[in-house]
C-alpha cells in the first residue's frame, strides 16, 4: 500500500461485527478495507458458540443460507448441580426447530473464516496479520488509521475489535476497563464422533442438544457452564464473572479449575468421556447493563459488535453474536446509505432493531444475578428437595408431601427466598 491509499471504509478486526460491516459496504460499491491482526479470520477465536437466528430474520444477506451451521438446537437442558448431585430440566420440542425460533450451534473459527471469504468476493479487501497501531485524527474527526506505521485514510472507520477495544477508547468511546464490566469465559473444543454425541445426547441425527449448568462447580462465583453440541465435537466452558473472580484473590479457583471442576460433573464427564480436547483458551466476554453502555460513533467512527459492550447475560444464556452480526450489518447499511450522515442512522437502525431493545429489556438482570445464593445454595436445595422426595430409607416413608413440604420452606420460602424471588421480576 501507498501512504496515498484511501478507502471509503476501514474496518478493524475481522470477527462476525466488523465481516458483516465489510460485506454489507463492499456489496454495496464502496472500496472496503478490513485489517484483522491474527493469522487469518477467525484464528483467534477459541471454541464456539450458539447463534440465535431468529432475531436476525429480515436481516441477514442471501449468502447466509449457505453457512457452516453445526447443529440446529432441539433439546433444551438446564442443569443445577451440587456435590455429587444434579438435577435437569429437559424440553424437546418440533417449535424449537421453526426458522423463527431456531439457534444454531457454530465453530467460530469456521464461521469466520466463511464469512471473510463472502466479505472478499462482495469486494472487500481482507487483510490478515495486520495490527492497526492508532486512529488517525484531523479537524476534529477520524480520518483514517496507522497499519504497521503505515497511514491509511478512510471515509469512515469502524471499529470491531473486540471487548478490550484500545481504539475505542482512545477516542473516548469506551471508559477505562473494570473487573465489574466482563466476564471470564474459559472454553475449549472435545472432538467426539457424532454418533456418540447423538448416543449420549439422545438426539436424532443432525439435531443438536444446548445445556445449560449452574452449580457449586464454579465455587460461589457468578456463572455458570454450558455443553453445545458439534457435528463431531461438543463445545464446553465456564463463565464467571470477573469482578468475583478478582475479589476472591489466591483463595479463588484459577481459570482452569474451573473447566475441571466442571468435567468433574458425574453427568458431565460421562457426556465427554472418551473425548479428545483440540482447542483450548479464555477471553473477556463484556456484560454491562444498558445504562452503562459506552458510547458507539464519533465523527469518523463507528464501534459494533463487543467494542460497542453489545452483549447481554440473561442467566439462561449469554449473548453475543447475534448482536454482533446485527450490529455489524446495520452499521455497513447506514455507510452505504451516506457517510455524513451514518453515525445518526447506525443509532436509529439500532434503536429500532431487537439490539437496543433486548438490552433495554435486561438492564436490571445482572444485579440479580450477582446473588451468590444462585449458584451453591438452590442448586443444593433443589437436589435435597428431590433425593427428599425420591428416597425411600429402611423405614420407607409416609407422606410424602409434609417432609416436602417443610425443606421447601426452609430453603426456597424463608425470608430471604422471598427477597430472591422479589429481584428476579428484574430479568
Amino acid at each position: 500500500m501507498s501512504a496515498a491509499e484511501r478507502f471509503d471504509v476501514v474496518v478493524v478486526g475481522g470477527g462476525l461485527a466488523g465481516l458483516s460491516c465489510a460485506h454489507e459496504t463492499a456489496a454495496a460499491g464502496l472500496g472496503t478495507a478490513l485489517f484483522e491482526r491474527g493469522e487469518e479470520c477467525g484464528s483467534k477465536n477459541v471454541s464456539g458458540g450458539r447463534l440465535y437466528l431468529g432475531p436476525l430474520t429480515g436481516l441477514l444477506p442471501a449468502c447466509w443460507r449457505d453457512a457452516p451451521f453445526e447443529r440446529r438446537v432441539a433439546r433444551e437442558t438446564l442443569t443445577v448441580v451440587a456435590d455429587a448431585a444434579s438435577a435437569s430440566i429437559d424440553l424437546r420440542s418440533e417449535k424449537l426447530q421453526e426458522a423463527t425460533l431456531a439457534s444454531h450451534t457454530v465453530l467460530r473459527a469456521t464461521l469466520d473464516r466463511w464469512l471473510a471469504e463472502r466479505a472478499a468476493e462482495a469486494g472487500a479487501m481482507v487483510v490478515p496479520q495486520a495490527r492497526v497501531d492508532e486512529l488517525v485524527c484531523g479537524a476534529g474527526e477520524v480520518t483514517g488509521v496507522r497499519v504497521s506505521g503505515e497511514p491509511i485514510e478512510a471515509g469512515i472507520v469502524v471499529l470491531a475489535d473486540g471487548a478490550l477495544s484500545r481504539l475505542a477508547a482512545s477516542q473516548g468511546l469506551a471508559p477505562a476497563p473494570r473487573a465489574a464490566r466482563f466476564a471470564l469465559g474459559v472454553k475449549e473444543i472435545v472432538a467426539l464422533d457424532a454418533g456418540k454425541i447423538e448416543d449420549r445426547f439422545g438426539l436424532e441425527p443432525g439435531h443438536g442438544a444446548a445445556r445449560l449448568l449452574v452449580g457449586d462447580f464454579t465455587r460461589g462465583l457468578p456463572g455458570g457452564g454450558f455443553l453445545y453440541t458439534n457435528r463431531e465435537s461438543i463445545s464446553v466452558g465456564v463463565v464467571v464473572r470477573l469482578d468475583a473472580l478478582v475479589a476472591a484473590g489466591s483463595s479463588g479457583p484459577e481459570s482452569h479449575a474451573l473447566l475441571e471442576a466442571l468435567h468433574a460433573v458425574p453427568e458431565v464427564a460421562r457426556l465427554l468421556a472418551g473425548g479428545e480436547r483440540s482447542e483450548y483458551g479464555a477471553h473477556l466476554v463484556p456484560e454491562l447493563s444498558f445504562d452503562e453502555l459506552p458510547r458507539r460513533t464519533a465523527p469518523g467512527l463507528l464501534a459494533v459488535g463487543d467494542a460497542a459492550g453489545l452483549s447481554v447475560n440473561h442467566g439462561l444464556t449469554v449473548r453475543g453474536m447475534d448482536f454482533a452480526i446485527a450490529s455489524g450489518i446495520l452499521a455497513g447499511r447506514a455507510i452505504a446509505a451516506g457517510h455524513a450522515s451514518a453515525g445518526p442512522a447506525y443509532e436509529a437502525a439500532l434503536e429500532e432493531s431487537f439490539v437496543l431493545r433486548n438490552l433495554r429489556a435486561a438492564r436490571h438482570a445482572m444485579r440479580f444475578l450477582g446473588r451468590a445464593r444462585l449458584y451453591e445454595h438452590y442448586p443444593r436445595a433443589a437436589c435435597g428437595l428431590l433425593e427428599e422426595l425420591f428416597g425411600f430409607g429402611p423405614e420407607g416413608k409416609g407422606q410424602l408431601v409434609p417432609g416436602a413440604w417443610r425443606q421447601l420452606r426452609a430453603d426456597f420460602l424463608g425470608w430471604q427466598g422471598l427477597q430472591d424471588l422479589w429481584a428476579a421480576r428484574e430479568l
